[in-house]
């Protein structure tokens, strides 16, 4: 399946789907969902990073248990917002994970959401060890909210 820009994306999705963000890291994919309405994102999980055919069928389980439409890919622009091998490397997984879902796929930037999710939880005061258990899933619910806002205005 092709990559969408927004607008074309949420156009492809049926009213009272919900959205999977997804934000691919070496080690782990952090997971958010939003809710039916497609305003708020929530942490979802955490999978461990493996074969794209693993992780594309859990992620096909996940859909199928919570009635998702599309996948929010987050792309890790550099520091000058251009497509660096990272982010080519995220946009290759994200076409390929649509690909073996049969979701349609659409990327956002994802620049400073880890950093941002890593300070918020410093300020609530969550010990390191907790911020290592759900920074991802935490930074998926940043990229996934920063979708549905965009599609808000």
């Amino acid at each position: 399946m092709a990559l969408f820009n927004l607008t074309e994306f949420f156009a492809q999705i049926p009213p009272g789907a919900r959205l999977l963000g997804l934000d691919p890291g070496a080690a782990r994919i952090g997971v958010a969902l939003s809710d039916v309405g497609r305003r708020i994102a929530s942490p979802y999980g955490t999978l461990l990073r493996a074969k794209l055919k693993q992780n594309a069928a859990e992620v096909m389980a996940i859909a199928a248990r919570e009635g998702v439409g599309g996948l929010i890919v987050g792309l890790p622009l550099d520091g000058e917002q251009k497509l660096g091998p990272r982010a080519q490397a995220a946009r290759d997984w994200a076409h390929a994970m649509s690909a073996a879902t049969g979701l349609p796929v659409a990327l956002v930037d994802e620049s400073f959401t880890t950093a941002d999710a890593h300070e918020r939880m410093i300020e609530a005061g969550l010990s390191r060890a907790r911020r290592g258990e759900i920074i991802d899933k935490a930074a998926a619910a940043a990229i996934l909210q920063a979708a549905l806002d965009a599609m808000k205005d």
